[in-house]
Formats: structure tokens, sequence, C-alpha cells
């Protein structure tokens, strides 16, 4: 997911960690486009990883996660990944994967828009690894990952739920694609099960990381008089706006709590460091098998940053109960029944949406003002 443009010169990024090659050597002049070749302690050979990143890490935002993953990824196995930022989607990164599948093992794109592009390089170097973030289409050795972000979204939609004076919620999507459509959905359905009387407006920035266009959206919703505002990009320009009109806010993808702390609610945070792992450890072990992996607020994959210093105690306890109940099972947040934004039944009581509908979900929950472009 995520924006920026690339040289057909890679700009290869490397990180060398305090542990070092476990092999010893501590040279760290080895080879930026193979990665590390060291081998594990147990003899078990060290695969050679590679990401793929739509934007920059910075100091927040999707990105960001995945890249403190992979530095604790590096720390535990001791050796270097090769990092390629600012891969923008289309022909360029079908060059840049087919570039990094020559001499790695394993490599994670971690945007949605690298989907045909890492099915297209996969099918020509079957003996490497993929992981696709986000992405729906697999092969025998393509995986794709995920994070059940509805979760938290529904929890953070209770506490605007609550902390809303005029019932009027915002948010602005980044792109209309399932990920995000859902997560809007699941931030209405937790608004309006502690507040029916809620509805929520949506625009689109069609952009992940694009300061200047999130503020004009997010400053839009913000003149329609929201006052509870929700953002589904990297930058925190929406959260900002929000709060120079003394607005609540929910941000995206990692703590994002220092842009507007006075006005803060919370946001869906991502941990990728247990799927990474997992999939390195299966590599060594010669275990590793494609598959669609969904984690959960169970899991620990996803979860909420804390809470605003400015939301009320009895909302930060209320959301922590639920949270608890998620995880324990007792709350299924697309269980009927649910209406559809023409109040047509989609999901009759004792019935719930699929995995497979979730993932596939191109359509708005009653009380959502705004379209979805085709």
């Amino acid at each position: 997911m995520r924006k920026g443009f690339l040289f057909l010169v890679l700009a290869l990024v490397l990180v060398v960690t305090a542990c070092g090659n476990s092999n010893g050597n501590s040279n760290a002049s080895e080879s930026a486009s193979s990665g590390a070749s060291a081998t594990a302690d147990a003899g078990q050979k060290l695969p050679r990883v590679a990401f793929v990143y739509i934007g920059e890490p910075g100091d927040g935002g999707w990105t960001y996660q995945h890249d403190l993953a992979r530095i604790e990824l590096e720390k535990k196995y001791g050796f270097t990944a090769t990092v390629v930022e600012n891969v923008p989607e289309g022909a360029d990164a079908e060059r840049v994967f087919t570039e990094l599948a020559q001499d790695h093992d394993l490599i994670i794109g971690t945007s949605f828009g690298y989907m045909d592009s890492m099915v297209n390089v996969a099918s020509k170097y079957p003996k490497v690894k993929f992981l696709h973030a986000s992405g729906y289409k697999t092969a025998e050795n393509l995986s794709t990952y995920a994070g059940r972000a509805y979760e938290t979204a529904y929890l953070y939609g209770v506490a605007a739920g609550k902390m809303t004076k005029n019932n009027h919620l915002g948010y602005v999507g980044a792109y209309p694609i399932p990920e995000v459509i859902y997560t809007i959905n699941a931030f209405t359905l937790g608004a309006q099960s502690v507040n029916p009387d809620v509805s929520v407006d949506v625009v689109w920035s069609n952009t992940w990381y694009d300061p200047t266009i999130e503020r004009q959206a997010a400053e839009s919703l913000l003149d329609a008089g929201v006052d509870v505002l929700g953002n589904y990009q990297d930058s925190p320009a929406g959260i900002q706006a929000a709060a120079e009109r003394g607005v609540f806010s929910i941000g995206n993808d990692s703590d994002m709590n220092k842009y507007a702390p006075d006005y803060y609610i919370s946001n869906t945070v991502y941990n990728w460091f247990s799927y990474y792992d997992r999939n390195v450890q299966a590599i060594m072990d010669g275990t590793w098998a494609s598959e669609s992996y969904w984690g959960s607020l169970k899991e620990g994959l996803v979860d909420l940053a804390p809470l605003g210093k400015s939301v009320p105690q009895d909302v930060k306890e209320l959301v922590e109960e639920l949270k608890q109940d998620m995880i324990a099972g007792q709350i299924d947040v697309f269980g009927g029944p649910i209406y559809g934004q023409d109040g047509s039944v989609v999901k009759p009581e004792g019935e719930a949406l699929s995995d497979d509908e979730i993932l596939n979900m191109n359509w708005f929950v009653k009380g959502i003002k705004g379209t979805i472009p085709s």
C-alpha cells in the first residue's frame, strides 16, 4: 500500500545489526543485493530476505510498522535484509521484484498494489518464496497476509460513538478497496453499538501518503461539522487538522498520539514481527507452505494504540472490556443483523459475514453517507 518513485538503480538500504552474522563474519561490506548468507546456530542456512516498501519508514505509519518488524527480525537471526524503498505500484515494482528474485530466498512486498507484479514474478521464480501484504491472490510460492483491522476499528468506533456530541462522525478513506471499506464499516458499527443515532460522512483522498491532499480531505469533513474524524492514511495531516479545530480524531497503522496529544483517541497498530519470524523459521525448517493469513487481536497481529489522555476513563474501561470480549470470541463485528446503506438486510440476525464476504466487501453499512467509487 503506499506511494513513491523508483529510479532504475535500486536504492538498497542496509542495516547492520549489533548481532552481526551468525557465522561469525562481521564484515559490513557483505553484498547488499544478496542479503545475508550466514548459517544459523543449528546448522541451518539463513534465507536471504528482501523487503519492498511503497514509501519510507519515517517515524510512523504503515511502512514504519513493517520496518520495525524487519529490524527485530535482523536482531533475532543476525542477518542483514535488503530494503528497497519508494517503489511505486506497476511496471517499476515488477522490475524490482524480478531483480530481487535472482538472489533472494524470501521477498516481502508491503503494498496492496504490488499484487499482480508479485504474481507474475513468483510464477517465473518458483524456488523463491513471496509474502504479499493485504492481497488476495496466492500461488504455490506466494502467500498473502493481513491483519483483522476491522476488530480494532470497531473498538475505536465505540470510543467515537461515546465521545461525539453532535452524532456527526467523519472518515477520510484512502482508496476504495475492501480493506479500507470494511474498516470504515466496522468503525461505524462500533459507534452505532453505543450510540445508534450517529452517522458517518466518508470522503476519499486516493492517497496512502500525501499530507497536502489528506489535510484538504480532512478539512472538507471538518467544514461539514464532524466532531470525531477517522483517517486511513500514513501521514498525521488529518489528525493535525482536526486538533487545530478542537476535534477528536483517529490515526492509522502506528501510534499517532504525539501528533495531536490533546485530541487523539487511538488507532490500529500492526505487529508484523511474529508473522515474519514464523515464515523465516519455516523456510529454514523446510516446512514453508503458501497460505492466506489474517491475523487478529487474539493473535496479537493487530492491536489498539493506547487511548489518548483526553479520552474519558469510563470510555477507556469500556473499550478495554470489549477488547477482551472480542479476544475471547464473544463479539463478532460483522454478526447480524447488518443493514446495507439503503436499509436492506445484508446479514440477518443469527448469521455473520464470512471471511470471504469481508475480504470482498464493496458496500457500506446503514448510517454512512458517501459513495464507493467503481
